[in-house]
Order: C-alpha cells, then sequence, then structure tokens
C-alpha cells in the first residue's frame, strides 16, 4: 500500500491564520475585563501635576509622622465618622474629606466635634460603601495630615 502524502495548502494556512488570531482577540478580551473589573479608582487626577507636588508631600508627610499623632476613622451605625485619636493634644482640631474611590459619589467634607478621651465624632454623615478619608489635625502651629479607608 503507498501512503498518502498530504500537501500544505491555503486552506491549513487560513486554519493557522484564523485560529492564531481567534487565540490572540481571546486573551485581549480576557485581560481587558480583568483590568475593568479589577479598577478601583484613580490615585491621583493629573500625574504631571501630581510629580510637582511630591516633594511637598514628603515633608508634610515627615512632619506629620515626627509628631507622633495617631487617628484611625471608622463610621457608626447612624453614618456619622468617629476618629480615635493617640498623642493629639487638648483643643485640637481636627477636618477632613471623604472621597469615594471610584468618584461615583460627590466628596462629603467632614468636621468633627470632640467626645473625649481622644475620640472625636463627624457633624455630617457619611453613605454606606467604601470611602477614602483625609484627615487634618491641627494644635496651634502643628499640623498633621493622614488617609485612612473607611467601610
Amino acid at each position: 500500500m503507498a501512503s498518502k502524502s498530504s500537501t500544505f495548502t491555503g486552506k491549513h494556512m487560513a486554519a493557522i491564520f484564523v485560529g492564531g488570531f481567534a487565540v490572540v482577540i481571546a486573551v485581549n478580551l480576557f485581560m481587558a475585563s480583568q483590568a475593568v473589573g479589577s479598577f478601583h479608582g484613580t490615585v491621583v487626577d493629573n500625574s504631571y501635576v501630581a510629580s510637582q507636588n511630591y516633594n511637598g508631600w514628603l515633608r508634610q508627610a515627615a512632619a506629620s509622622k515626627a509628631l507622633g499623632w495617631q487617628a484611625v476613622p471608622h463610621r457608626r451605625a447612624d453614618g456619622r465618622v468617629v476618629v480615635e485619636t493617640l498623642a493629639v493634644p487638648g483643643g485640637a482640631r481636627i477636618t477632613g474629606t471623604a472621597a469615594h474611590p471610584l468618584g461615583l459619589r460627590a466628596d462629603t467634607p467632614l468636621t468633627f466635634a470632640p467626645l473625649g478621651k481622644g475620640s472625636w465624632v463627624s457633624n455630617e454623615t457619611v453613605q454606606a460603601g467604601r470611602w477614602q478619608v483625609r484627615l487634618a489635625i491641627r494644635a496651634g502651629d502643628e499640623a498633621w495630615a493622614g488617609e485612612a479607608d473607611l467601610r
């Protein structure tokens, strides 16, 4: 019996060509869906402006760290934000902003009233969801700034 030798035809080349593009397109669609599904918002709106302010932010962070103050926010059931502080002097003033990381809701400015023993409560409420809270504490000439996630 003689073996039939197969020849490489245009149909074979077309199948390889279409199959290769199908793999590339499938991988691209998968990667795009993963990127869109895992996007949690922007860090900065304008990277050039952020780069111009970067050294100032580093100086401010070092100055805040040197003070030794700590502030941990959490949300109460009624939507108000409570900030537990450590080493913050009496008579300090706390303000803040709650920003939604995806920009779905407008930023909420926060002002705080002292509860006593290092606790402060916001005068405003924050809707349920994930928020980034930026806090500013001033006591005399000293200033502290920080941020934390609020869920």
